[in-house]
């Protein structure tokens, strides 16, 4: 058995069929289907049911295709280690962060990583939390910063830092120029746009306020946060992201309330029992270790 059958294997069962398999393998299809008769022949069992209009795993195909997933991403991962170097001097960081992260600590990271590390080729991506299981997963990722609410759980989750989350303005909201700390019960008065529900700093905030009682009014829910912060930019509504995103470059302003606000645990992220690049415990030394500067 070669490797090469594997692959073959796998295209098939991705493909739905050995005509669009070959396609995307670039072989012929009779070639195709030899390779698969023989893994076949040395398993001693069918792969795939042939008797229908589409090619679909038996359910001895079904367990192997599975078993092969794996032994390809474990090949893989071997063949980075091959060519990982210790001294960083070069080498590949494939790193991704969920929205909320992505639009304030992106930057910093990068810049300090890159200060650090600059031989090191940073592959960066935006993701949700459920396409990055399923990355850290298939080995298309090194490591992520997100949440620690994983359910994988062959995905290993390190907590990195705590943040508050704050509430926001720009310069059209009336509280923009204002210094003064909100109540809770004025804080429940104001219009809102927040992120839609499925991101997980929305729940952080719905859980908030139920905490403390109260149903905010959402006026207007988004499902991108660059789109939220456009809102906010021009719009007389209020916000509730993660505190460092209110600057003035982005022309937005913290405003202050009373008591305890939201809070929500940020983390790392990466496949346990896995291999990890130097590269990759680089980033996590940078920040578990001294931070960003």
């Amino acid at each position: 058995m070669l490797l090469r059958h594997l692959r073959y294997l796998l295209a098939v069962a991705d493909h739905g069929g050995f005509t669009r398999a070959a396609e995307a393998l670039h072989v012929s299809q009779p070639t195709l289907s030899q390779q698969i008769r023989q893994l076949e022949e040395t398993l001693g069992v069918s792969l795939f049911d042939r008797t229908s209009r589409t090619v679909k795993p038996t359910d001895a195909g079904q367990a192997y295709i599975e078993c092969a997933r794996r032994v390809l991403v474990e090949l893989e991962a071997g063949k980075r280690a091959l060519h990982d170097v210790k001294d960083l001097s070069r080498g590949t960081l494939r790193l991704a962060m969920t929205p909320t992260f992505m639009a304030y600590l992106v930057g910093p990271l990068v810049r300090d990583y890159v200060a650090r590390y600059p031989n090191i080729h940073l592959e960066v991506f935006e993701l949700s939390m459920d396409d990055i299981e399923t990355g850290l997963m298939d080995d298309s990722l090194d490591i992520a910063i997100a949440f620690d609410q994983v359910r994988n759980a062959d995905i290993e989750s390190v907590q990195a830092f705590s943040e508050s989350l704050g509430l926001m303005v720009g310069r059209a909201h009336p509280l923009y120029e204002s210094q003064d700390t909100l109540t809770i019960e004025q804080v429940a008065q104001l219009q809102f746009a927040l992120l839609t529900p499925e991101f997980f700093t929305r729940t952080c905030i719905d859980a908030y306020f139920t905490q403390v009682q109260i149903t905010p009014k959402v006026a207007i829910e988004v499902n991108s946060v660059n789109t939220l912060l456009e809102v906010i930019r021009h719009t007389a509504v209020a916000t509730i992201l993660p505190e460092p995103i209110a600057s003035g470059d982005r022309a937005l302003r913290k405003v202050l309330w009373a008591g305890q606000v939201p809070q929500r645990a940020a983390a790392l992220l990466r496949r346990k029992n896995n291999y990890h690049s130097a590269a990759s415990l680089a980033f996590m030394d940078l920040v578990l270790g001294t931070g960003l500067s």
